[in-house]
């Protein structure tokens, strides 16, 4: 945006252009996000910057008050060049799950020269990637050091510092403080403390509840109102945690307010960004929603894409919905939850069970799975998948390279075309996937040429996954 109408944005607190926009303030030394409810400085002390990471490159450090750590990010189509956006939300990933991503290692995934990844990054986003990442960890230890009583010692490692030491110089150097001079600033969180996560309006809300809704499979999540509850086993840094969560819309705050399980807080990181993909709270609905107007039958502003915190659960659902209803589908999933599911304890008697993890079905009696209605050959693809998840050939999450995740799930045997392009949109996070020959997308478009739905499909490019949801929810909620 050009300064004075990001100045304009500023002062009308818009909250549109949250997390598309930072201001930095040469007056007090602080970057603010656009909707900060602080006196607007004065036109003359706004410095405008694109992403949080050049903002703290020109030396300016994050508002305590409006804290630009919770802001929503870039979804997967919000630049045009994909290479350096993949880099970034790879390192976004390793920063989250608490790993370390050396960029000659990440540049081959990618296919490139670590130099040809520095100067592309740097193109894009205006940081080299050290930075870049430097900031993702310094704004997640400072989420965790607000929102949650975890000591620091704790938030160094989950925010992917090797030691105290440096944990404590870095966040000292960048911003000016140490951690627990920040923490004094405020109170201690409580240990129920929700962690904030805010969305750009508009959010249909009602479409993505109800698509989970219709969805739920007993013992495991359900929704109540504006919350979502569920169980979860999660794998971090070697170790398997399980436990549950709730996430609960705040729509007078465009937020979203996550709990766990104390039993997670190791991996709150990870569980934040998935949860960000789960619920869509990246999307831009100012550049999807102009190009749906054109769905039959419209759109509701702010359609989301619905995702799943555990890409292979999300996966194994998919493979079991091949050539079935939705409810036929749901049916399958709870027997093989019910037979393959880990017990677990929560706060709600109906949540009791953990969905199966890719080692326990790659492991499981293929009679066993076959007594419960599901067919020889999506015995055979659910075990090939839970196989290349278990060794780690395969990863599921919106950090992947998307061409040859695509390419590894087509080689598993029972997986298609349809399959790996609904894994892709609920898995992978990807904004233009299209299942041609979806059979409920054939009804809403009144062809079953997969050819002429391609044809069709191009008007909603690079959006059709976003497409497709608000389709689906129109068959589903027609009388």
């Amino acid at each position: 945006m050009q300064a004075d109408a990001a100045y304009l944005a500023l002062c009308a607190r818009d909250a549109r252009f949250d997390g598309r926009l930072f201001v930095g303030v040469t007056s007090t030394g602080v970057y603010c996000r656009p909707v900060c409810r602080v006196r607007t400085p004065r036109r003359e002390n706004c410095r405008f910057f694109d992403t949080r990471a050049q903002a703290e490159a020109a030396a300016f450090r994050p508002c305590l008050k409006c804290r630009p750590e919770i802001a929503p990010g870039l979804s997967l189509m919000d630049s045009s060049r994909a290479l350096a956006d993949s880099a970034a939300r790879m390192l976004e990933h390793a920063v989250h799950s608490g790993q370390t991503s050396a960029l000659p290692a990440l540049a081959a995934r990618l296919g490139v020269t670590d130099r040809h990844l520095r100067r592309i990054f740097q193109a894009a986003h205006g940081v080299a990637p050290r930075d870049y990442m430097a900031t993702q960890r310094l704004l997640l230890a400072k989420q965790l050091l607000t929102d949650t009583p975890q000591p620091v010692t704790q938030v160094a490692l989950s925010s992917g510092f090797a030691s105290l030491r440096r944990f404590n110089a870095a966040f000292a150097e960048r911003y000016r403080l140490n951690p627990t001079q920040l923490r004094r600033t405020g109170q201690m969180a409580p240990v129920d403390a929700p962690l904030r996560l805010a969305y750009r309006p508009p959010y249909d809300m009602g479409q993505v509840l109800g698509f989970f809704e219709r969805r739920v499979v007993r013992g495991i999540e359900e929704v109540q109102g504006l919350e979502i509850r569920r169980t979860l086993g999660w794998l971090h840094q070697g170790r398997r945690l399980t436990g549950w969560l709730t996430m609960r819309f705040v729509p007078e705050h465009h937020e979203v307010h996550l709990q766990t399980s104390p039993s997670l807080a190791p991996a709150l990181g990870g569980l934040m960004q998935h949860v960000r993909q789960t619920l869509d709270l990246d999307a831009d609905p100012a550049r999807i929603d102009p190009v749906l107007a054109t769905l039959p039958r419209g759109s509701t502003p702010g359609t989301r894409m619905p995702g799943n915190i555990d890409g292979f659960e999300v996966a194994v659902r998919v493979i079991l919905g091949q050539q079935v209803t939705v409810k036929a589908a749901g049916t399958l999933v709870q027997r093989l939850a019910d037979c393959f599911g880990e017990p677990v304890t929560t706060p709600w008697p109906l949540l009791n069970r953990v969905f199966p993890n890719a080692v326990t079905l790659a492991g499981a009696d293929p009679e066993v799975m076959g007594k419960l209605g599901i067919v020889r050959q999506r015995v055979r693809a659910i075990q090939a998948l839970a196989a290349a998840v278990a060794s780690g050939d395969l990863q599921l999450h919106r950090g992947a390279p998307l061409q040859p995740t695509l390419d590894t799930l087509l080689a598993l045997p029972g997986v298609g075309e349809w399959t790996t392009q609904v894994i892709a949109m609920r898995a992978l996070a990807w904004p233009d996937a299209w299942p041609a020959s979806d059979i409920g997308l054939m009804n809403a478009l009144g062809s079953r040429d997969p050819k002429h739905i391609i044809a069709i499909g191009q008007a909603w490019r690079p959006w059709r996954a976003y497409a497709l949801i608000r389709l689906w929810h129109h068959l589903e909620t027609s009388p």
